[in-house]
């Protein structure tokens, strides 16, 4: 009866956030007293996951699988539970998880508590720490089904190694023909996506116009970083709105979110308000951004954002 877990990868590669995941798993494997079982759908080297609690892999390889599928991944997902007699599910909070879970739910009879941000603080009632009224609060929710999902919230457990001796079996499950299709289209196949960024760098209307936006990708390049946009610029059609972020776009929960030139509208805040540092450009010092801010630079973005550039590429060059 080991915590099931279901790994997250991108063309093969596991994403940060299955690490987390796992991390999490184990967590909560400990405190039942169990093991940590895995689903992976093809993903090329699990090993790793043994790094990160994990005891047990089910390689699951489907080329029907190659693209996000939410009803036939619930199935996959159902299936690997059944066989293991899971009572505790460990997704992330993905878009594509969050589109899973519902489904997953209703096929498994279970309660389902999303952007969780913490370990069970008790496992009877089963118990979770969960964000509330955008980032602004936590509440503590209990889930009271036989088996129950948990959806980990990015960037706020943490990745923790914990080596264990790692079997892999592979799985092959029965995959329904049809089913409801949903892909996620988040990045250009050579930039970072703003799901899984570490970093995000945003430009709000203070830019004056898409023909500036070299810098903000510029400053994205040399700190590896996902560039994003306020909805005032997507609606303008300066940037794609697959940029847009904030609570009408994607949620932000990177561990530095970077603003320029946006003025923080209440929309945007609480959209990227689960990013742990915010640092904020703006010319005028009575932007409501400011109020949110962990650091702030009045000033121009066009004489800041250069020497900002100029400063970490130098940074880099002595640190080689």
């Amino acid at each position: 009866m080991s915590v099931l877990v279901y790994t997250e990868s991108d063309k093969g590669t596991f994403k940060k956030i299955a690490l987390e995941t796992a991390s999490y798993a184990k967590t909560v494997a400990d405190q039942m007293g169990t093991t940590v079982t895995a689903v992976t759908i093809n993903a090329d080297d699990t090993s790793v996951l043994k790094n990160y609690g994990v005891n047990k892999v089910l390689k699951v390889s489907n080329k029907d699988l190659d693209t996000f599928n939410a009803q036939r991944y619930a199935d996959v997902i159902t299936q690997a539970c059944n066989k293991e007699g899971t009572k505790v599910v460990i997704l992330s909070s993905s878009a594509d998880s969050k589109y899973l879970a519902p489904i997953l739910a209703v096929k498994l009879n279970a309660g389902y508590a999303s952007n969780v941000v913490d370990a069970p603080s008790s496992l009877e009632p089963f118990t979770v720490k969960r964000t509330a009224f955008t980032n602004k609060a936590f509440n503590f929710s209990k889930i009271e089904s036989d088996v129950k999902i948990v959806g980990v919230s990015k960037n706020s457990y943490g990745l923790y190694e914990n080596s264990v001796e790692l079997t892999e079996e592979d799985f092959s499950p029965s995959i329904p023909e049809s089913g409801v299709h949903q892909k996620s289209i988040n990045k250009s196949s050579d930039k970072v996506s703003i799901a899984d960024a570490e970093i995000v760098v945003s430009g709000g209307r203070g830019l004056k116009g898409p023909e500036n936006w070299g810098m903000i990708e510029e400053l994205a390049e040399v700190l590896g970083a996902a560039t994003a946009c306020s909805k005032p610029v997507s609606d303008l059609g300066w940037r794609p709105h697959s940029e847009h972020v904030g609570q009408t776009g994607k949620p932000v929960a990177s561990n530095l979110y970077i603003a320029i030139g946006i003025s923080g509208a209440i929309q945007h805040l609480a959209g990227i308000n689960a990013s742990k540092v915010k640092v904020v450009i703006n010319n005028d010092p009575e932007a409501p951004f400011f109020k949110a801010a962990d650091y702030g630079i009045v000033g121009d973005a066009f004489e800041v954002v250069p020497k900002l550039i100029e400063k970490l590429k130098e940074f880099k060059a002595q640190n080689a």
